[in-house]
């Protein structure tokens, strides 16, 4: 299985994403700031892997430094995970990985330096732990709604690369390949930094399972053939009322999906549920540097000085979505009572908040 993130020899690595297809590297990441870089740069990326990284990135933070008291790693640990939370700001689990480590440490204010980072390395592993089992539960949950020959549609990256184990999304094509049914993966591109082309595709080949490229503008063209049968897209984070963020294009992917009566799900684990924010309107959406747009892999494909407008994330209306794959089941409208039922803690949240 395809590790994004990976503590070996007492060490932080990951696999440096933006080499892929062409190369699969592992890194070491330690300092700080090297782990802020790798996730701000899109090194690591995708929702639960980033979280993973940013917990083992305080461990790394706190051996940088080396306090030489209870009190200064207590200091340390917070200045890291205020650090590391500026990294990006739309996918929620940075924030609640971040949160755990915190919580690990507040909970021991007398623990020495050493025996602190025992701690936090304990609960970034469990966190990771915790992740692979819970893509794997994904998986199976959704697996069941696929049939041999099915078409299935996708957009970004949502496998292994995207969390250390089997992914979200990709998780449920994955598994149903295992379990013998034979279903095609179509992978919009996903631009402009090309996670479907550069990392869904790989991670298909890699395991077997039968894989279609095709441009984000072919989607609902795919559609109005039917070879498309469900799509499935992953999220950074969802809101208390079901309304879910994820990689730009995914909301066009479900409006061609309504149009063309193909059933929308959305897969993530609970840790990516935002239950103190009502309604996608505050989700906040990061914006990325023009270069990307304009110098596409070094080329310059736009005129010097056009104004550019990238996006990293866009909003899909709960409205749209057919079911939310989770690791405790699946989820159906209306999303603020069946977020509630499996989460009551998002009472509050969802009050009001319609679905």
């Amino acid at each position: 299985m395809i590790e994004p993130v990976i503590w070996r020899d007492n060490q932080l690595f990951i696999i440096d994403q933006t080499l892929l297809p062409g190369e699969c590297r592992e890194i070491p990441l330690d300092t700080a700031e090297g782990v802020w870089e790798a996730i701000r740069s899109l090194r690591v990326r995708g929702a639960p892997a980033i979280g993973v990284c940013a917990a083992h990135g305080a461990v790394v933070a706190l051996r940088e430094k080396a306090p030489d008291s209870a009190e200064r790693a207590q200091r340390v640990l917070s200045n890291a995970v205020e650090y590391l939370a500026t990294a990006r700001p739309t996918a929620v689990n940075l924030f609640w990985a971040l949160g755990r480590m915190k919580r690990v440490a507040e909970a021991n204010p007398s623990l020495g330096p050493a025996e602190l980072e025992g701690a936090l390395l304990a609960e970034a592993r469990a966190i990771y732990e915790e992740e692979k089992a819970c893509c794997k539960a994904i998986g199976d949950n959704g697996a069941e709604l696929l049939h041999d020959g099915d078409g299935v549609i996708t957009h970004c990256n949502t496998g292994p690369l995207a969390t250390g184990a089997y992914g979200t999304a990709l998780a449920v094509a994955l598994r149903a390949h295992e379990r013998g049914v034979q279903v095609r993966v179509y992978a919009d591109e996903t631009r402009p930094l090309l996670q479907g082309a550069r990392l869904t595709t790989w991670e298909c080949m890699q395991a077997g399972v039968p894989v279609t490229l095709l441009c984000d503008n072919a989607a609902a063209h795919l559609m109005g053939q039917g070879k498309v049968h469900i799509a499935i897209t992953g999220a950074d984070r969802i809101a208390a009322n079901g309304d879910t963020a994820n990689k730009i294009g995914t909301y066009s992917l479900a409006l061609a999906a309504a149009a063309h009566n193909v059933p929308f799900y959305v897969a993530a684990p609970f840790s990516t549920f935002d239950l103190a924010v009502p309604t996608g309107d505050g989700i906040p959406i990061e914006e990325r540097d023009a270069s990307e747009v304009t110098h596409g892999f070094g080329a310059p494909t736009a005129p010097d000085g056009v104004d550019v407008y990238n996006p990293a994330f866009d909003i899909t209306p709960a409205r749209l979505i057919a079911g939310i794959i989770t690791e405790r089941g699946i989820l159906r409208p209306p999303y603020g009572e069946a977020i509630q039922a499996l989460h009551p803690g998002a009472a509050a949240s969802a009050a009001g908040a319609g679905s």
